[in-house]
């Protein structure tokens, strides 16, 4: 006999556990399938962002940035350090130990919250009376039924053809994310998100890292002014970027990996590499969700169709997060996640998609919100851009990291704040005032008129929004 509840959420990542809280917060009785594993087989919701992205990354980061400032800025500031090593085997325990407490702490959310939680793979069986019966596939089978189902199935790293996966030498962000010993030498395959921050972590450890990226521009969705600048740290950090290439044949075998590529100027080059991370990018998950049984709808991309309120063409049927349109960010999908049940209870959920921010967690960090200036010049928007540099801010000064700048775009006629966009210290923190303001339809003399404490790296947002009107303070 089928367990009722109101909700299924089926996927437990951040699009799915925060739906099913919110859901169950708003009165419904919710029960949330999730099938992520930890290595002694138990739950480990949380999805990619948890187990294999977001989280264990920035662990990662955070552990090899402590040793690079160890190793070259400590005795700036008269610490003496000498032979100084880093114990690989120990900072991935860390990282798997700070997954472990993110697990734990969305299994407590679950059960604070009210939210049947079931190990195993859900998928549709059919639609009945009043809604669905869904499938749980884990170590006991069980039929669940609900009259809303909220699809948050995630997605999954885009190998290269004719190069798969073996997450021993070629790998995904998976991959990359164990890699118990520090290669010598590593090459990626995408200068996106996921490549930059891990060829991050393995190039402070001591690997020589080479970036091949078919794009002939770097970081394509970035302001170019700030692209210039973040690449130009890089280039000086000893990251290797190659642009415009096009990989041909890659071979994998006990020595490891040897790329076939093309540069820019249209010579061949070969790259032999310990090890080779592919970065171009993530696929909708669908796998084994049993669409065509219920009649779900799939774009021409493998993502579920869904309306500007994420309901699929099935009544009662909802998708959010990575397996629908739009950016694949983790917050998107909580935000989404949030939207979804609140229009359930008959709210008036939201997700305002102009406002979304985007970070990229290397060093220096790069963070955005709102339209690039290129994206403003070929939509004929009249603006005024304002930048200020972290060299002419105390507190950058003090930290000893003034790489980058801030940047203010705003209307030309009503200076309302079109984007902002950064690179440099703290950067992930600091473009939350902008998407604040942005919220608000805010000015950048409202930015510009607000006290902002010193010394604070929040003062060069400040003076960017002072500098679109040409009257900066400190520079």
């Amino acid at each position: 006999m089928s367990k009722q509840f109101d909700v299924i959420v089926i996927g437990g990542g951040p699009g799915g556990y925060i739906a099913a809280i919110r859901a169950a917060q708003l009165g419904f009785q919710v029960a949330c399938i999730d099938e992520w594993k930890n290595s002694k087989g138990g739950a480990a919701p949380g999805g990619t962002c948890t187990n294999v992205g977001c989280i264990p990354s920035k662990a990662l980061l955070q552990s090899s940035e402590h040793f690079e400032h160890a190793n070259h800025h400590f005795a700036e500031h008269g610490i003496s350090a000498t032979n100084v090593k880093m114990d690989v085997a120990k900072m991935v325990a860390r990282k798997d130990a700070v997954v472990k407490q993110n697990n734990d702490g969305i299994l407590y959310l679950f059960k604070k919250n009210k939210v049947a939680f079931f190990h195993g793979r859900g998928s549709f069986v059919k639609a009945v009376d009043g809604g669905y019966e869904i499938k749980v596939s884990g170590a006991a089978n069980e039929i669940l039924m609900a009259g809303q189902v909220i699809i948050a199935t995630g997605s999954n790293a885009r190998a290269l053809p004719g190069a798969d996966f073996d997450e021993e030498n070629i790998l995904s962000n998976d991959g990359a994310l164990r890699l118990g010993a520090v290669p010598k030498k590593l090459g990626l395959i995408g200068s996106g998100v996921i490549g930059l921050e891990m060829g991050s972590v393995w190039r402070r450890l001591g690997a020589e890292v080479t970036v091949l990226e078919a794009l002939p521009t770097f970081l394509g969705a970035v302001d170019e002014q700030i692209a210039r600048e973040a690449k130009k740290a890089f280039d000086k950090q000893g990251l290797k970027i190659e642009l415009g290439v096009k990989v041909g044949e890659i071979k994998s075998g006990k020595k490891g990996v040897s790329v076939a590529w093309t540069n820019s100027k249209g010579e061949a080059q070969t790259l032999d590499v310990d090890k080779l991370i592919v970065s171009i990018g993530r696929v909708p998950n669908t796998t084994g969700l049993n669409v065509e049984g219920v009649g779900l709808q799939l774009d021409e991309r493998g993502a579920i169709v869904v309306d500007a309120d994420c309901r699929t063409n099935l009544p009662g049927v909802w998708a959010v997060g990575d397996v629908v349109r739009g950016p694949m960010l983790a917050h998107k999908a909580e935000e989404e996640g949030v939207a979804v049940a609140e229009r359930m209870a008959g709210q008036h959920g939201h997700v305002n998609f102009n406002t979304i921010p985007w970070v990229i967690y290397t060093s220096p960090e790069i963070a955005w919100v709102g339209r690039t200036e290129q994206q403003l010049k070929a939509d004929g928007v009249s603006y005024k851009a304002g930048t200020f540099p972290f060299l002419a801010n105390g507190r950058a000064r003090a930290l000893g990291d003034t790489t980058g700048m801030v940047k203010f775009l705003a209307d030309a006629a009503t200076d309302e704040i079109l984007g902002v966009h950064i690179v440099g210290p703290m950067a992930s923190e600091l473009i939350s005032e902008a998407v604040v303001a942005m919220e608000f339809r805010a000015s950048a003399e409202d930015i510009a008129r607000i006290c902002h404490a010193h010394p604070s790296l929040s003062e060069a947002t400040k003076e960017a929004a002072l500098a679109v009107d040409k009257r900066t303070l400190n520079f």
